[in-house]
């Protein structure tokens, strides 16, 4: 039986801030276990929690970006439950009324565009991390667990959407273009591996046309090819269910990537099973015209409109443009230097070939790249009016990126200009001819490889600064050949 697919995302975004959610400690990461606590993220009894300011505006700011409402009133509320890496036994998050909702996220799949709905994005803090004994090196800890309660606190943003995905594929760019907004945004590192952005998702089947079927969630996929892969697994196996009469039951399930398969958590906690109640701390959290305003301001151009605008203003294909447009650092270096260099395309072959190969070989971030916009842009001209080939262009640029030096300077100290002093040409030209009659004789009797040979023994001779287009027509003038 054919079913409709229904999939909901709630991702968890660590905001890019100093420090935690409710208190002081640092969320910087990698630091020795347990360091980076205190009274008040440990749950310490007499302790206070107060809210980190920055975190509230960089979720607003993605909540604006993403078209949602900001709630002008909104409260915290304790999520109850138990679990070792939880001090407090409890997480303070938000319930049934978040700091914002009702937005979308826009992308494309497949050429056609797409809309899915954003339920509603809000504030929370994360729990410890549970460190099992075959991560540790010492053998006599290989059955014992440890806790580390660094990461407590640490504040997350969390996104929910609207059960009106329909595929893997369409989870895997909802997730894609998401995570560009965020980057635009600057609101987060999205840094998967070290925890900064990680994704449960919800899906369940049904009959065609009738409501939604009973869903399970899917935990414990670390990028965003294991979430597509986990969903396609999910699906045949709920499907395989269905086929057989059989009801899907509501539970979490964990993914194994070795295994390739889902495999059983727990089931299903209900919103009930939580207890949630207000958060006696912390006052309820009211958000001003006047604030919503003044974080707006930040709300830059976003990558899906910014690659429609490629495509429009710059004529550039969409492939060129959703490259181009995968950071705002990459849209901006293009954008900067086609104001110096007016020709898009041309710009783009160089950033998407050169200047990407070189940017992944060296891995560099572009911000720290020595190499700006406009010094491209001036290298481009000089290929543009014969000063130098586009041969050698590539040899400038890669020591243009090394050292941040002007693309004039190493042509003029390394005499890389090119050729095209015809007097200067002809004497390189006889002198091959000389060397190579047979390949003279070879095109008088009509083989035009031969002329390819003579071309490239020309450039060899002048180490490629010879101008091909000149060496070209001064070659078949001395063969006898005028065009």
């Amino acid at each position: 039986m054919n079913y409709q697919t229904s999939i909901g995302l709630e991702v968890h975004v660590q905001l890019l801030t100093r420090s935690k959610l409710f208190c002081g400690c640092s969320t910087q990461f990698g630091s020795s276990p347990n360091s980076q606590t205190c009274p008040v993220c440990l749950g310490l009894p007499g302790v206070l929690p107060s809210i980190n300011k920055k975190a509230v505006e960089r979720t607003i700011l993605t909540a604006l970006a993403l078209g949602c409402k900001v709630s002008p009133f909104s409260r915290f509320a304790r999520k109850n439950y138990y679990y070792p890496d939880l001090p407090k036994n409890f997480q303070i998050s938000q319930y049934d009324e978040p700091l914002a909702k009702d937005g979308y996220l826009e992308f494309e799949l497949d050429g056609k565009h797409r809309r899915v709905r954003i339920q509603r994005v809000h504030l929370e803090e994360d729990a410890g991390k549970i460190i099992h004994g075959e991560d540790i090196q010492n053998p006599e800890d290989k059955d014992s667990s440890f806790i580390d309660y660094n990461r407590t606190g640490i504040p997350l943003m969390e996104i929910v959407s609207y059960p009106e995905i329909h595929s893997p594929e369409e989870a895997y760019q909802y997730l894609v273009n998401l995570k560009r907004v965020l980057g635009y945004l600057e609101v987060s590192d999205c840094n998967m591996e070290e925890g900064s952005l990680r994704c449960d998702a919800n899906i369940s089947l049904a009959p065609k046309g009738a409501r939604l079927g009973v869903k399970t969630e899917l935990k414990n996929m670390n990028s965003f090819k294991e979430i597509r892969e986990g969903l396609s697994s999910e699906i045949e196996r709920q499907a395989a269910l269905l086929d057989k009469g059989e009801k899907v039951p509501q539970e979490t399930r964990l993914w194994d990537p070795h295994e390739q398969a889902t495999i059983p958590m727990r089931g299903k906690e209900e919103a009930h099973d939580y207890r949630y109640f207000p958060e006696p701390d912390l006052l309820p959290l009211k958000v001003s015209q006047e604030w919503i305003r003044s974080v707006k301001e930040a709300v830059v151009e976003l990558p899906f409109h910014r690659y429609q605008r490629f495509i429009s203003q710059y004529h550039l294909p969409v492939y060129d443009a959703s490259v181009l447009t995968d950071s705002r650092e990459l849209a901006d270096y293009f954008e900067e230097c086609v104001r110096n260099f007016l020709h898009p395309k041309v710009v783009s072959n160089w950033i998407m070939g050169e200047f990407l190969r070189l940017v992944k070989k060296e891995t560099e971030s572009l911000r720290k790249i020595k190499m700006k916009p406009f010094m491209l842009a001036h290298l481009l001209e000089e290929v543009q009016k014969g000063v130098i080939s586009g041969k050698l262009a590539k040899e400038v640029f890669q020591k243009m990126f090394k050292s941040g030096r002007p693309a004039e300077e190493i042509i003029r100290q390394e005499k890389l200009g090119q050729i095209s002093n015809e007097k200067e040409l002809e004497e390189i030209i006889q002198r091959v001819m000389m060397q190579n009659s047979k390949a003279v004789d070879d095109f008088k009797k009509g083989k035009d490889k031969a002329l390819i040979f003579l071309v490239g023994q020309v450039m060899r001779e002048t180490k490629g600064r010879a101008n091909p287009d000149l060496v070209n027509r001064l070659l078949k003038e001395k063969m006898g050949v005028r065009e």
